[in-house]
C-alpha cells in the first residue's frame, strides 16, 4: 500500500531535504493511523494541527487506504481552524511552558519576559512528558522523539541553536512579542515576583546596595531579592530588543 503525503511550512524542517516542499509517496504494510505514518515520515505529531484525506479533515487514528492523499498543516496561531478540526485539545493561548535539558538559557530568557518557564536540567524524558500532560504546558525541546510521545499534545522543537534567537523563535512561533511582561518573574524559579520594603528584605541585601536603592521584589518560593540596578536595565534593554526583533515596536 502507498499513500502520496504533502507538508506545508515549517513542518518540512523535519523532512530530509529531498523530502522538502513536494510530494512523498510512502509506502507502508497494512492497516496504519495516519499519525503513525506522519511520525514514520520524521514529523512530530505535537506540531500537527490538521490533517486532510483526500480533502476531508481527520483525526489521527484515521486509518490509511491505499492511494490516500495526505495534506498536513503545522500548528495555527494566527487564526482560528477550529470549525474544521482541530488536532489538539484546546489552542496553545496560555504561555506556559516546560523546556528540557537542552534550552536552560531559553528558559531565563523567557522568565525574563514574563513567561511561566519550568525547568530542571536533570528531567526525564518521562518527567518532561508528564508535566507537559499535568500541567497543561508547552513542552519546548531540542529532541524530536520526546514529541512523538503519545501522552505529548502540546509541544514544539525548537529549531534555532543559540538562546536569543531561540526566544525569538519561541515568541514569533505562539505570537506572544504582544503578551511580553518583562522582569515580573524569578529568573531562579520562575514564580511571579511581590514588591516588598527595604525593611522586609533588609537582611538579605549586599552592603552596597541598602543605600543605593529602594524599590524591591522578592520571590516568595526562593526567596531571592531583586531590585532596580544597572542589571535591571540591561536586563529591560535586552527585553526591548528583543520585543522589535519579534515584531513589536514598543517600551518596556
Amino acid at each position: 500500500m502507498r499513500a502520496i503525503f504533502r507538508f506545508y511550512a515549517e513542518l518540512n524542517d523535519h523532512l530530509p531535504p529531498e523530502s522538502r516542499m513536494r510530494d512523498i509517496v510512502h509506502g507502508f504494510q497494512g492497516p496504519a493511523s495516519v499519525k503513525d505514518r506522519i511520525e514514520s515520515l520524521g514529523v512530530p505529531h505535537t506540531e500537527v494541527d490538521l490533517i486532510l484525506v483526500n480533502g476531508t479533515p481527520v483525526d489521527f487514528c484515521h486509518v490509511l487506504q491505499d492511494g490516500d492523499r495526505v495534506s498536513v498543516y503545522p500548528v495555527f496561531e494566527s487564526f482560528d481552524i477550529t470549525p474544521v478540526l482541530r488536532l489538539r485539545p484546546t489552542p496553545l493561548r496560555e504561555p506556559r511552558f516546560v523546556l528540557d535539558a537542552h534550552l536552560g538559557r531559553l528558559a531565563v530568557y523567557l522568565r525574563m519576559c514574563g513567561f511561566d518557564a519550568l525547568y530542571r536540567n536533570d528531567y526525564t524524558d518521562a518527567e518532561l512528558a508528564g508535566i507537559e500532560e499535568s500541567e497543561r504546558r508547552i513542552l519546548l525541546t531540542r529532541d524530536r522523539g520526546l514529541l512523538k510521545r503519545s501522552s505529548v499534545s502540546r509541544g514544539y522543537y525548537v529549531r534555532a541553536t543559540e538562546a536569543r534567537q531561540q526566544l525569538v523563535e519561541v515568541l514569533r512561533r505562539f505570537d506572544l512579542s504582544g503578551r511580553i511582561q518583562p522582569l515580573r518573574r524569578c529568573l531562579l524559579c520562575s514564580s511571579p515576583l511581590i514588591s516588598v520594603s527595604k525593611a522586609d528584605v533588609l537582611d538579605r541585601l549586599p552592603h552596597r546596595v541598602r543605600d543605593l536603592y529602594d524599590d524591591f521584589e522578592s520571590c516568595p518560593e526562593c526567596a531571592r531579592v531583586y531590585w532596580h540596578g544597572s542589571h535591571f536595565e540591561r536586563m529591560r534593554c535586552f527585553v526591548e530588543s528583543i520585543a522589535r526583533e519579534a515584531g513589536v515596536i514598543g517600551s518596556y
